[in-house]
């Protein structure tokens, strides 16, 4: 598992260890500002591994691929802010990463899985049909121009080399050890430092919210039961607007609907991101577990509230970083 140490792919660390218990996992991570060695605290030594390198580097990656059966490529620089304020590791982490990850499986013969986001399709109208399998894409930032140029690498990889891929786009993830950039964990950890929550514009841009637990047990029947060549979409009916998940994690942290500050837009903020997981309901099953938004963010709320070790840190960063942008 590449990027194994992050958000994503440490939930399904978790995840995959207790479901498959005689697997084994290797976790390839840099180790990044992103990722974090704690979040896979607790793991059984015995079934786990981890190595400390880049996706960039075809040694490191060619010696980790070779001593696998499947490569699930998590690894990525995800944060859309970050990718409008410097471009360049989003390139390098997302294209030529992936660039070398492809050559590697082609290379050893292994069956890959690359994660991707609902954010290579641009973003929808209100009353626009979902996101599916078949819409065009049309990314309108770096970071999803370069997830897009990743799937593309991936399928023709697929088409010209052979190479046994499948892809998957899923919606917004949420759960225990997202980073404090992040929108939900911002909003939670801004009340638990005694400020306020910050909105960008009228809070009208719509996400549709998955639990990252949903999006493991997704990827797990995709591996066991997808069709090699075939990409997936993975959502949870979750769509909620920024302002009301805003006010939802305020009412559930005890404080007034309306106590948060709003602040100037994104560039080119999508307007609403919708996905249409009818294919992995239909074709493998796949049905998501936890649907009570309120509910998991009240969770989420609790894991932020026990674990500020984990994330005051990155919060000082995090906030100075903001701040110095204005």
């Amino acid at each position: 598992m590449t990027g194994g140490a992050g958000f994503i792919g440490s939930n399904f660390v978790h995840y995959v260890l207790r479901e498959r218990a005689d697997w084994q996992v290797t976790v390839l991570d840099a180790l990044t500002y992103a990722g974090n060695i704690k979040n896979l605290d607790g793991l059984d030594k015995t079934n786990f591994k981890f190595i400390k390198g880049d996706i960039c580097d075809p040694e490191v990656v060619n010696s980790a691929v070779a001593d696998c059966d499947i490569v699930i490529h998590f690894a990525a620089e995800s944060h859309v802010d970050n990718s409008i304020q410097d471009p360049w590791p989003f390139v390098n982490t997302n294209i030529l990463g992936t660039y070398q990850i492809l050559e590697a499986v082609r290379k050893h013969g292994k069956r890959l899985h690359h994660i991707s986001t609902d954010e290579v399709y641009g973003d929808l109208g209100p009353d626009d049909p979902k996101f599916n399998e078949a819409t065009a894409y049309n990314p309108s930032s770096p970071y999803s121009a370069t997830k897009a140029g990743s799937d593309h690498l991936v399928r023709a990889w697929v088409r010209s080399f052979k190479v046994a891929a499948t892809i998957s786009n899923c919606s917004n993830n949420y759960g225990p050890y997202q980073h404090v950039e992040k929108f939900i964990p911002r909003q939670i950890t801004e009340i638990l430092s005694g400020r306020k929550p910050k909105l960008y514009g009228s809070g009208a841009n719509i996400r549709d919210w998955i639990h990252a637990e949903d999006h493991s047990s997704a990827i797990l029947a995709i591996l066991e039961k997808g069709k090699i060549g075939d990409t997936y979409m993975i959502g949870a009916e979750g769509e909620k607007t920024n302002k009301q998940v805003v006010e939802m994690i305020l009412k559930l942290m005890g404080k007034p609907a309306g106590n948060y500050e709003q602040v100037s837009d994104r560039p080119g903020h999508d307007l609403r991101y919708a996905i249409d997981a009818t294919k992995i309901g239909a074709e493998l099953g796949w049905r998501p577990k936890y649907t009570d938004f309120e509910s998991r963010l009240a969770d989420t709320i609790k894991w932020y509230e026990a674990n500020r070790d984990w994330w005051q840190d990155q919060k000082s960063q995090t906030e100075a970083k903001y701040s110095k942008l204005g």
